[in-house]
């Protein structure tokens, strides 16, 4: 597939930004129903409840916070590490390396970040998992933003900050279309993975804050990098030699 011009003019980017879950890896892989489950489990355990009724506090606190942990915490003082040491304790089998993932990472010029709401020994499970790891400098976590998730505006511009980030020539990459507002106030480019459920579509529909909107994450990114495609898709042994 030949790159229109738009996406050859991504070759100059200097940095990327990638979202973590459901950006990285396929949604398909479910990962987050493990977590999501986990989050239910800490409370009803944390508060000695019935599951059920630990389900309504969750959706209450994601709700009125934004996440579930900073309802915890605002209200309850909950240890952050600990809740993040118990949630993301999963089963990370379904992911599986991509061969034409890391052949457009490894084309790609530029520094690579990962930035998540997540934790950072989550990002590393999941990325080592997906065999690209060591293809990023850095990984910006909920930790290090002090807890504010996205799209809070006030961990961007630490992230341009303390990476020395310009943001003309960076690219923010999220499943999450209401994520990218920030970055694109900042100037960065941005790309919305596409998703069809409602906290993903959120803030789609103004439109402005995305640039483009993509449906397979290694495929946009083998052709803006200017690989063949064929015969990188289904490979899973590892870095494939770009064609």
């Amino acid at each position: 597939m030949t790159a229109s011009p738009s996406l050859v003019g991504l070759r100059d980017t200097g940095v990327w930004i990638f979202d973590l879950d459901n950006t990285l890896y396929p949604a398909s892989c479910n990962l987050f129903a493990q977590v999501d489950r986990r989050i239910g489990e800490y409370i009803a355990r944390h508060f000695d409840i019935p599951f059920e009724q630990a389900r309504l506090q969750q959706k209450r606190f994601f709700r009125e916070y934004g996440t579930t942990l900073n309802g915890l915490m605002a209200e309850h003082r909950v240890d952050p590490i600990d809740y993040m040491d118990y949630v993301h304790d999963i089963d990370v089998s379904s992911v599986q390396p991509s061969a034409l993932l890391i052949a457009a990472l490894d084309r790609l010029p530029g520094r690579k970040v990962i930035y998540t709401n997540g934790s950072t020994r989550h990002a590393e499970n999941v990325a080592g998992r997906l065999g690209v790891l060591d293809r990023f400098e850095a990984i910006y976590d909920i930790v290090t933003a002090d807890y504010r998730p996205k799209p809070d505006p006030r961990p961007y511009a630490d992230l341009i900050a303390r990476h020395g980030i310009d943001p003309a020539r960076a690219c923010m990459v999220e499943d999450i279309a209401r994520n990218l507002a920030p970055a694109h106030a900042l100037g960065m480019t941005t790309v919305w993975l596409r998703g069809e459920k409602d906290y993903e579509r959120a803030g789609v529909e103004d439109g402005q804050h995305i640039d483009h909107q993509v449906d397979d994450l290694p495929r946009w990114l083998a052709t803006v990098a200017g690989l063949e495609v064929a015969g990188l898709e289904s490979g899973a042994d590892g870095p494939a030699t770009p064609l």
